[in-house]
């Protein structure tokens, strides 16, 4: 896929995000509780694995960014959007530096980003709420990211051969 035309790249980076922001918008619907505040499946993560793995890190990076704001916009506030970004960017750079070792599979990187992006919203609400009590969530989070991150990869392995396909 990373040799596509422009025209055909915009298109599929178009659709892509058109999904994340679906399943964002869902995720805010539907009332997940899994006892720790802000918890989520992370769905919209979907669309930039796919992407990272379709087109690689450049093409991934922006499609995070513009998810992460225009979901804050729609469907959240500015602390959404702290949230999300600090969880989705050390997630990103998590999943590129997994995947370029080539080592894990595609799962693997999942849940590596799941982990990370948990990682970088407790360390953004530390830096918010300037408390060291954050720091109880934190194996709960871990294990949150682990187990949605490799829910997501199977999704993510099981759809990228269908989108390979031309």
């Amino acid at each position: 896929m990373m040799g596509l035309p422009d025209r055909e790249k915009t298109a599929y980076m178009g659709l892509l995000l058109s999904f994340a922001l679906i399943l964002s918008y869902v995720e805010s619907l539907v009332p997940f509780f899994f006892g720790i505040p802000g918890m989520k499946l992370g769905l919209a993560n979907l669309a930039v694995m796919l992407a990272l793995y379709l087109f690689g890190g450049r093409e991934a990076f922006l499609l995070n960014l513009l998810r992460i704001l225009l979901s804050s916009v729609l469907f959240g506030n500015m602390s959404t959007f702290l949230y999300s970004a600090a969880g989705g960017f050390f997630s990103f750079f998590a999943m590129t530096i997994m995947k370029k070792r080539k080592t894990f599979s595609m799962i693997g990187v999942s849940m590596g980003g799941g982990v990370f992006h948990n990682i970088g919203q407790i360390l953004a609400a530390f830096l918010i709420v300037r408390t060291y009590g954050i720091f109880y969530y934190v194996p709960a989070l871990l294990a949150a990211g682990v187990v949605t991150g490799g829910l997501n990869g199977i999704i993510a392995s099981h759809t990228y051969p269908y989108l390979c396909r031309k």
